[in-house]
């Protein structure tokens, strides 16, 4: 039924067809993947739609433009972490900077800090409990404080 559909369509329209509902499966089920293939898709209609092509050579074009795609997209991601960080479920890159009030007391270079609603461990110089302190670093899970 579908490929009868797709083939009264002719070829440019089964691929523009085919690129949409690869960009609305994105939607669906995102993972930033299927989006790259529904542009190749949308590019192999376009190209069919310049110059006609047989099959077999839409075929090799989608493939070739599909892997094209998805390698710009690693690319951009790749250059995207490497600038900024992975930021995913990571909420504790967003102290780094950030003012609080000690909890309780630095003593021996270790306390605690509460920031939002989490009490977190801290370590820096000794300072007493309700001392303003500034956030300068992460240790793992603990927090690299300093006088503010």
């Amino acid at each position: 039924m579908i490929p009868d559909f797709l083939d009264a369509l002719g070829p440019v329209w089964a691929w523009v067809v085919a690129g949409l509902a690869l960009a609305a499966a994105e939607i669906v089920a995102p993972g930033v993947f299927l989006i790259w293939l529904g542009l190749a898709a949308l590019a192999t209609g376009l190209a069919t739609a310049l110059a006609p092509l047989p099959w077999p050579v839409q075929a090799l074009l989608f493939a070739v433009l599909s892997l094209a795609c998805v390698g710009l997209a690693l690319r951009l991601n790749r250059r995207h972490v490497l600038r900024h960080g992975p930021r995913l479920n990571r909420p504790d890159r967003g102290l780094v900077g950030r003012e609080a009030t000690l909890s309780e007391p630095i003593v021996d270079g270790a306390g605690r800090l509460r920031c939002d609603d989490t009490l977190w461990r801290v370590t820096g110089p000794d300072l007493p409990a309700g001392a303003r302190v500034r956030v300068t670093g992460i240790e793992g899970t603990v927090l690299v404080v300093r006088a503010a």
